[in-house]
Parts: C-alpha cells; sequence; structure tokens
C-alpha cells in the first residue's frame, strides 16, 4: 500500500454512509444519534471527492437505519448514499433522495401557521427536489429546504 492511501476499518456488518458533503457530516451524525451508540463509529471528513470536492463518510457497526430517519437525512444531506454491509459485503447501495411528502420531519416558517400553534404533526409538499422547495400543507407557504430547521 501506498503512503497516500488512508485506511479505515472494514466493518463486518452495518451502514457506510458516502458522499455526505463535508459541511453536512457532524449534522448527519447528531442528526442520527450516532454520539448515543455503543458500537464502532467511524467518521471521517474532507475527503476529496470527484462528485462533490470534499466530502464525509461515515461507517456505522451493526447498525440500520429505518425508512423515517433516511428521510429525515434527505432533509439535511439529499443524495448520500448508504451501502448495507453483511459479511463485510456491500449487499445493498441506495441514494438517498427526499419524498415527495415529508411528515413531520421539519418545522414550517410561518408563525401563522397551525403547526407552530396546535400540537401537530407537520406536513410539507416537495415540489422541486432539485431546487429544494417545499410547500406546506395547512398554509401554503413555499420555502427552501435550506432554510427551515428540523421537527
Amino acid at each position: 500500500m501506498s503512503k497516500k492511501e488512508r485506511l479505515v476499518a472494514a466493518i463486518e456488518n452495518g451502514t457506510v454512509i458516502d458522499h455526505i458533503p463535508s459541511n453536512k457530516t457532524y449534522e448527519v451524525a447528531g442528526l442520527l444519534g450516532l454520539q448515543q451508540l455503543t458500537t464502532v463509529v467511524t467518521i471521517g471528513n474532507n475527503y476529496l471527492s470527484k462528485r462533490i470536492g470534499t466530502k464525509g463518510i461515515i461507517k456505522v457497526q451493526d447498525r440500520y437505519f429505518s425508512d423515517e430517519e433516511i428521510s429525515r437525512l434527505s432533509v439535511v444531506a439529499p443524495n448520500v448514499v448508504l451501502n448495507i454491509i453483511r459479511n463485510y459485503e456491500v449487499v445493498e447501495k441506495k441514494t438517498v433522495i427526499m419524498p415527495d411528502i415529508l411528515r413531520g420531519i421539519v418545522r414550517c416558517n410561518n408563525p401563522q401557521c397551525i403547526t407552530n400553534n396546535e400540537p401537530m404533526a407537520t406536513v410539507f409538499r416537495v415540489i422541486d427536489k432539485r431546487r429544494g422547495i417545499i410547500k406546506c400543507r395547512y398554509c401554503d407557504k413555499e420555502q427552501a429546504i435550506t432554510a427551515v430547521k428540523l421537527v
């Protein structure tokens, strides 16, 4: 092996989250609650990437993520790649894509919206995935996904 190669331990079973924009790596780790895990978690950041410039990568031993966690992840870092590992082999690879409907994931920016004044879940329709534009089902306010806060 050359000195330029970086060694990160392979995991036997678990999930590798790859192609995370470098500025989102630790936000992804926090969002998924990785600091509470007792299994091995490896976080690498600022690796060169032909696809996105620099990237982060997170390896999580013995942990697979639910559809709800993946939907939340799509809001913070769309287009990351999840690699499902079993017996040291990638058995499934999927790009995280924002769903068409976001339920109970982000808050509405409109202070007058009923979701900010009553105990109820938010519901947004994603109207432009490329530009990250969502629309509240209750008040019809269009919002940039980058300007909303997670619930």
